[in-house]
């Protein structure tokens, strides 16, 4: 009987998910499409809409509105129900800004900071995530903020440099957007001795964090402009991190530095999200000395290493700064150091499967994202490509020009409930995808 009460225990448990570990049920649910964070609800830079029109020579995506007030920079944007997040420089401060999408006006507007951050191509580089109630957001200064989605009010706040001595491993503003991860929130001050940390996401109080000190001549101290990802590779729950000199993986429960690879890391800036998939981590850098590799995770008698499966140099393969989505088992992004032009990998074994020389629609870096088994281009220069993700040939299904473009076109676009959101400097604009 005893035995029989424990099983149906058990199976309860499982039923809303309350084994340890596990998410619980009675937790609030995201909308089906939402984009919470950097990179969207998976962290894989795909959209999960599914209809949208193709056929964009013939028509190409129409306006539905657009509104000022983002702020100047260079950040993306976050979309949970009817709120879009995003941060920019507004006045003389770096503030978090939220949009009402049905009334497309401003919610609120609350600073990071008592001023603007100083630095090479000012303005906010953050993207908001979104956990329940609250957001997290970094200032381009060094600044971890908790703030209450509803106002705006300021729950808690960290500085980098002043909590733990954190640097860039260049001068042009930190860039990352934070990672929440169950009751933790991660994010990279760039320190030796704590080039990442760990914190409580309620209180902001400190669980760990993690010293790694340079493994190789390769780059430059301190972070990089990357967003960490969740890995679990080789049978280990680990943070993989793009920082001043390459890639490193850190353990999540404790925060103890795995594994480095210093070949793709370059002196100036290290920016592109890593790619995961299961013991694989896939990294690419910009700049004359950066490249492109993919290394397999693998067991040791003292934890994780990291084993080059292929390396490519940087006048062969390298993302600069528009990052990269992969679907299936092919990767699809810009290729070229100030070089958007459309390419497909084959992720496992790096051959091209077609581009790398095409010129593409626009000039410049491509930011992309991906839908409906397409991906989006979009330039530095301003154009919009979409282009189908099959491994067999370049298909590009057509181009606009957005009605609003300034200075460079770095914010990446996202595509949330059919709708594609181009932030562009102080404009926001809406296009919809929809057939």
């Amino acid at each position: 009987m005893i035995r029989s009460l424990a099983q149906v225990f058990l199976f309860a448990m499982l039923a809303i998910n309350l084994v340890p570990g596990r998410s619980s049920a009675l937790e609030p649910k995201l909308p089906q499409d939402s984009w919470p964070q950097w990179r969207g609800a998976n962290r894989d830079n795909i959209s999960s809409f599914k209809g949208i029109k193709t056929d964009w020579q013939t028509k190409p995506p129409a306006l539905a509105w657009k509104i000022p007030g983002m702020g100047a920079g260079y950040a993306s944007v976050s979309i949970v129900g009817d709120r879009l997040y995003t941060t920019g420089n507004v006045g003389e401060t770096q503030s978090v800004i939220a949009v009402d999408l049905k009334k497309q006006t401003i919610a609120w507007s609350s600073p990071l900071t008592d001023s603007s951050p100083k630095h090479g191509y000012e303005g906010s580089r953050c993207t908001p995530t979104i956990d329940g109630d609250h957001l997290y957001a970094i200032s381009s200064n060094g600044q971890i903020s908790c703030l209450k989605v509803a106002d705006g009010s300021l729950v808690w706040k960290k500085n980098f440099e002043t909590e733990w001595k954190g640097r860039m491993m260049s001068g042009w503003g930190f860039s990352e957007s934070p990672l929440v991860d169950g009751d933790r929130v991660l994010c990279t001050p760039g320190s030796a001795e704590a080039m990442i940390v760990c914190l409580n996401k309620k209180t902001g109080k400190e669980i760990w964090r993690s010293p790694v000190e340079d493994t190789g001549s390769k780059g430059s101290p301190g972070a990089g402009y990357s967003v960490m990802a969740i890995s679990e590779g080789a049978g280990v729950k680990q943070y993989v991190q793009l920082i001043g000199r390459g890639l490193i993986g850190v353990r999540a429960s404790d925060g103890k530095h795995l594994w480095s690879y210093n070949k793709i890391a370059n002196g100036v800036a290290d920016i592109p999200t890593p790619i995961v998939k299961g013991d694989y981590v896939f990294g690419s850098t910009g700049y004359g000395d950066g490249g492109s590799a993919l290394v397999k995770l693998q067991r040791t008698a003292e934890g994780v290493e990291a084993v080059e499966q292929y390396a490519r140099a940087a006048n062969e393969l390298q993302n600069h700064h528009g990052g990269m989505v992969l679907i299936g088992d092919h990767l699809y992004f810009g290729q070229g150091h100030n070089n958007g032009f459309p390419i497909c990998v084959d992720l496992l074994s790096g051959d091209v499967k077609w581009g790398g020389r095409i010129r593409g629609e626009g000039s410049g870096s491509a930011a992309i994202t991906a839908v409906d088994g397409h991906v989006i281009f979009r330039y530095q220069s301003g154009e919009i490509a979409l282009v189908e993700a099959t491994p067999t040939e370049y298909k590009l299904k057509g181009s606009f020009k957005p009605e609003f473009q300034e200075r460079e076109s770095w914010s990446h676009p996202v595509v949330c409930g059919g709708k594609l959101y181009l932030r562009e400097q102080n404009i926001l604009m809406c296009y919809d995808l929809t057939k």
